[in-house]
């Protein structure tokens, strides 16, 4: 095993390792309850979704650890989960099962622009500053219902949207869980996160806001079955062929597709794996993130992508595969853990959607706010994302103005031939939501 990993090479060991698949799993594990709890919206069981989500975790951790031997986890994405449920399943009226089919569709692609090397050319055909905007734009799409979870954001018929009831409850155990989770991340806790879930989800049962458990089997229990999700998948594929799904598959495609490149060089970075400014290993680590999407996708779940927590577990130590291992035999474990599902509320979850967006709001900082061409698309990828309740929406709005604003500004030869044809389907996009 030593050998396989090249411990000595790397500098590392059992324990190093061993500790830093602990640390990312720790990073990571809030995914298991806010996954279920995000996707359930949508009708689907939400004890099939915690199977799923542990399974799709520790399958493409594993093969990520094994193919690729990167320190890197994998589990749903968050943004995807979001889309999946809030945008196609309950805002465009898709049966799940249906979006399950377009995960499946996009993870098949992935995997045949991965082997074939044109995902290289599609993820370059696309300007830096509009991936970044997505990120930032799903960033705020997720902390947006976050706050609307908590009930500090609600509607308001005047003005669409206002602040809610601040002494109830359920927002107040929120509020709470945010302050709590900020000073955890303020002060480096690794983990910070999940540790604010479980600190919030413990003060809730004092105050009667969450379930208290009363034996053994209120924590741990039998897996819960993925019957209810398992293989939909593939009975409604012949249901994809139309334009609304080809957006909806598109969208997954791509925030994939920047999810994984960004966490990658993040983490290769980090753990000094870099060569030569390259990644070693790229394609395989690239075909275990595809497959993986594939597997949660025939589970049960939305995207599975690789995480940028898998940062914190290099931070300890990482620099194998091996750490991955760790972490993707924690989640097998995790799934005795599903009676807890029961007391993380929407109260104790919605902390965690907002801290995550913040987070990815990170990416705004290098958007080229100062090139007007630039700056527009980006600014409407960002701010449509939330207002149109939508990151499919946002990310048609950008690609639509990027051609207009780049072409205006003499600079149409910059644009690559990629770009002109997602300008024509997204127009297409818009005129069929028109109808």
């Amino acid at each position: 095993m030593k050998k396989y990993f090249q411990f000595d090479a790397l500098g590392t060991n059992y324990r190093k390792e061993s500790m830093a698949g602990v640390t990312t799993f720790l990073a990571m594990a809030y995914i298991l309850f806010v996954n279920p709890d995000l996707l359930s919206a949508t009708g689907m069981d939400q004890g099939a979704i915690f199977t799923a989500t542990a399974l799709a975790a520790a399958v493409g951790t594993l093969i990520m650890g094994l193919l690729a031997k990167y320190p890197v986890a994998l589990a749903p994405g968050m943004g995807l989960n979001a889309f999946f449920a809030f945008t196609v399943v309950i805002g465009w009226e898709i049966p799940w099962e249906t979006a399950l089919a377009g995960v499946l569709v996009s993870g098949l692609i992935f995997i045949v622009l991965t082997l074939t090397g044109v995902r290289e050319k599609v993820i370059n055909a696309i300007p830096a500053n509009l991936k970044l905007a997505v990120g930032a734009g799903i960033g705020l799409f997720i902390a947006f219902i976050g706050f609307q979870n908590a009930g500090i954001i609600v509607n308001d018929d005047a003005t669409l949207v206002s602040l809610g009831d601040l002494s109830a409850g359920p927002t107040l155990l929120a509020i709470f869980g945010i302050i709590v989770t900020v000073i955890l991340l303020a002060a480096n806790i690794k983990g910070g996160v999940f540790y604010g879930m479980i600190i919030t989800a413990i003060v809730g049962m004092f105050f009667g806001q969450v379930p208290y458990p009363t034996s053994i089997n209120d924590i741990i229990g039998p897996v819960p079955s993925l019957e209810p999700t398992f293989g939909q998948a593939f009975l409604h594929l012949g249901d994809v062929f139309t334009i609304q799904m080809l957006v909806v598959i598109l969208t997954f495609l791509f925030v994939d597709f920047f999810d994984t490149a960004g966490t990658l060089v993040a983490v290769a970075n980090k753990a000094g794996l870099m060569k030569d400014n390259k990644l070693p290993r790229a394609g395989k680590a690239l075909f275990a993130d595809s497959a993986a999407t594939v597997v949660g996708a025939t589970l049960g779940t939305s995207t599975t992508t690789s995480y940028v927590e898998s940062t914190t577990g290099v931070s300890a130590g990482g620099r194998t595969g091996f750490a991955s291992i760790v972490t993707a035999a924690l989640f097998l474990l995790a799934l005795v853990f599903s009676p807890l599902l029961g007391m993380v509320t929407s109260s104790v979850t919605a902390p965690a959607l907002i801290i995550v967006g913040v987070l990815m709001c990170s990416a705004l900082k290098e958007i080229e706010w100062d090139q007007f061409e630039v700056a527009v698309p980006a600014f409407l990828t960002v701010i449509a994302m939330p207002l149109a309740y939508s990151i499919a929406t946002g990310i048609a709005m950008g690609f639509v103005f990027y051609p207009i604003t780049m072409v205006v500004r003499g600079k149409a030869k910059e644009i690559n031939p990629i770009m002109w044809g997602l300008f024509v389907i997204f127009i297409l996009y818009f005129i069929f939501l028109a109808e």
